[in-house]
């Protein structure tokens, strides 16, 4: 295979009932699930309030080109989500409307990109079609080439590879690996049904018991000063 110019067509996606495991399960739950290690970085925001799932479908481009963009949105399968890896180039938008529509048109499930989009307004306005990037500028790409279609990909600090179970919100990004996800959503689920309980007696006048505040306070010799 040629060196940063190669698609590969097929990978091993998980199970459906897998990935919908996460669904409604805020990201910063699965995060505290994951050692707090798995969020893309701050620099990367949603572009609109639609919710994100779905299993990675991997696209590295060079800085301002979005030619193996437009392949992967002909190749992936309803459900995927096109990762971007762009290097974070902020100077051409890699899509905008119309790219984002024709995704949705063909059941994808949202783009994550390390760089720029356009047509900001508009994207705001979609629904049930989540985008993330790192800026917005309304400059158009190059389409020249080359690039990687599903191999590993480095996007916000976090390695993505295809098939890997992504689940964003309002906060951020997160990346599951397939062999951890069953554990991971499990634990999550969990997590959010205790700060459900935690909120309802908050709202009921009950307060917010935090004991290891005190214990943590008198280990390290706190002085209180009247």
């Amino acid at each position: 295979m040629a060196v940063g110019c190669r698609i590969r067509r097929n990978f091993v996606r998980p199970d459906r009932a897998l990935v919908e495991a996460f669904r409604g399960i805020p990201v910063a739950n699965i995060d505290d699930c994951m050692g707090r290690l798995a969020a893309v970085d701050a620099g990367l925001e949603p572009m609109n309030h639609s919710p994100l799932l779905g299993t990675a479908f991997t696209v590295l481009c060079p800085a301002g080109d979005n030619l193996m963009f437009h392949k992967a949105l002909d190749m992936a399968q309803p459900g995927d989500v096109l990762v971007i890896a762009a290097r974070g180039s902020l100077s051409r938008a890699l899509c905008g409307e119309i790219m984002a529509t024709y995704a949705k048109s063909r059941g994808l499930a949202g783009f994550i990109i390390d760089g720029c989009v356009r047509d900001r307004d508009e994207l705001a306005q979609f629904t049930d079609f989540p985008v993330y990037a790192r800026g917005v500028v309304p400059n158009g790409p190059y389409k020249n080439g080359p690039g990687e279609i599903n191999f590993p990909v480095s996007v916000g600090g976090q390695v993505i590879c295809p098939g890997d179970i992504l689940v964003g919100d309002g906060d951020s990004v997160l990346v599951v690996k397939p062999e951890d996800a069953e554990r991971v959503a499990k634990e999550a689920a969990a997590v959010q049904k205790k700060e459900q309980g935690q909120i309802a007696d908050i709202l009921s006048g009950k307060g917010f018991p935090r004991p290891f505040v005190d214990q943590v306070l008198e280990q390290i010799g706190v002085e209180y000063v009247d």
